[in-house]
């Protein structure tokens, strides 16, 4: 593996007067910051970022605080470049064929972050199907590797649009594992948290449920209630979720998302 050293020279050489705007942090772009904080120390590892946000987040991290982070097409490839997230990957750096990537996984060395169509107050998540079980009024995405991802390394959730047909009391349907049940279960289990268009989350709860970890710059904490269908924990201090600097913010609006791709998925309130 290479150490991404033009990577980190880049985040580090970049002139924030010459090319940060003034402007403040948008939604998206301090949802895109909390996403890389999810990254933050882990070393290296494959990062599997789905969707927008999440990828601008994952490539945010290799550009500062985590520059060993591994980055993949998706397939096979191990790419040393990070570029914008609507061009492709261009300097390859390792191989990384099926068995390779399930050794990985099953070594817990991975950290993806899925979507989620529904999410319970225990973690459990749903991307199979709306209704009942036996009779589903809407077929979602399947269940694709979910409970694979849930049970044998690191998992976070983005969800774009934070409301109660999301934050659901309980599933329709079991995709991605929550938190375990019964005992013995958590031995390779590791829920970290829910980003949100709303604020951060994460399963400190008690007996391992969602639990308030900070709200986003201008969310109120009635927003966030009036939009989860049941009660989250609330830490005894509300925090606000950071804002990302400068550094940040130049490589966010100038090398990441020139084409502002993100406002598209988190459009400013």
């Amino acid at each position: 593996m290479t150490d991404h050293a033009s990577n980190t020279s880049t985040a580090d050489n970049t002139s924030t007067a010459d090319n940060t705007s003034t402007a403040p942090a948008t939604r998206a772009e301090v949802a895109a910051a909390a996403i890389s904080d999810l990254f933050r120390g882990s070393g290296e590892i494959l990062a599997s970022p789905i969707g927008l946000i999440p990828s601008l987040g994952a490539r945010l991290a290799r550009l500062t605080h985590t520059p060993e982070l591994l980055l993949s097409d998706g397939e096979s490839t191990l790419f040393a470049d990070t570029p914008a997230i609507d061009e492709p990957f261009t300097e390859p750096e390792g191989y990384l064929p099926y068995h390779a990537l399930f050794e990985l996984m099953m070594g817990g060395k991975r950290h993806v972050v899925m979507g989620a169509a529904q999410i319970d107050r225990l973690g459990n998540q749903n991307l199979s199907a709306i209704g009942p079980r036996d009779h589903p009024v809407k077929q979602l995405l399947g269940a694709r590797a979910a409970a694979t991802n849930t049970v044998t390394h690191a998992v976070s959730y983005w969800v774009p649009r934070h409301l109660r047909r999301t934050f659901v009391e309980r599933v329709d349907i079991i995709t991605g594992v929550g938190q375990p049940q019964t005992s013995g279960g958590e031995r390779f289990h590791d829920l970290r948290r829910i980003v949100s268009n709303l604020g951060v989350f994460d399963f400190s709860g008690p007996g391992g449920t969602v639990a308030l970890v900070s709200l986003h710059p201008g969310v109120s904490l009635a927003e966030v209630q009036q939009q989860t269908s049941f009660a989250l924990h609330l830490p005894e201090r509300i925090e606000t979720t950071r804002s990302p600097d400068a550094t940040e913010l130049t490589l966010i609006r100038d090398r990441l998302d020139p084409r502002n791709l993100r406002e598209r998925e988190v459009p400013t309130p």
